[in-house]
């Protein structure tokens, strides 16, 4: 008995580091986070599920600067855009057609929009609704508990200029994937350690 109230104490410090990580990377972020002025830029917002509900709407405000071209189309979701009375577009809504983005899942919606010609940065203030009708409103300071994601423009060299500014394919891929690398493998890897320090720890008294 009581060797299995140890192992029970090993997998709950195990969870309990898991959903710790989990929730502290579990934000709505758009990529890339750093672009040039006056670029046709292929933005990914990428939507990651905290709750045990699903989520079935997304709305993503366009920063003050930024202009959107076009999005692209997903089979599962249907999407509009608002406008204000000058016929520009504020926001985009994706919503689902079926059951949305379940537990411990996440979708990626994206879009081409044309940055502003200055250099600075633009903010991403999102909505995350979820079918128990709760939302998550992400339009908090970096450090906050619920932050709207950044983009930083930097200032185009001649080059870019001429070439409209295109963010290049294979560094935007890297980004992508090297921000969904982090998000995926940091929880696993701190729940490992911590699993290792507690079978250390029960080895330790039994010896």
């Amino acid at each position: 008995m009581k060797k299995i109230t140890k192992w029970g104490a090993v997998a709950l410090i195990s969870l309990f580091a898991l959903m710790i990580t989990s929730s502290a990377s579990a934000h709505v972020t758009v990529f890339p986070n750093v672009s040039k002025t006056n670029a046709y830029e292929k933005y990914t917002v990428r939507v990651p599920v905290e709750k045990e509900s699903n989520t079935t709407e997304v709305t993503l405000e366009v920063p003050k600067g930024v202009t959107l071209v076009s999005v692209m189309p997903m089979t599962d979701w249907n999407y509009k855009m608002n406008k204000n009375k000058d016929d520009v577009i504020t926001s985009v809504v994706w919503i689902a057609k079926g059951k949305g983005i379940g537990p411990n899942e996440f979708n990626e919606f994206s879009f081409i929009g044309a940055n502003p010609e200055g250099a600075g940065e633009v903010s991403w203030k999102a909505l995350q609704k979820y079918d128990d009708d709760s939302v998550v409103k992400w339009a908090g300071a970096p450090d906050s508990d619920l932050p709207a994601s950044v983009t930083k423009i930097e200032k185009a060299d001649e080059s870019e200029s001429h070439n409209h500014g295109a963010t290049d394919t294979k560094e935007e891929s890297s980004v992508a994937n090297d921000a969904s690398g982090s998000m995926n493998w940091l929880p696993i890897t701190l729940s490992a350690v911590a699993l290792l320090l507690a079978i250390v720890s029960l080895l330790r008294r039994r010896s």
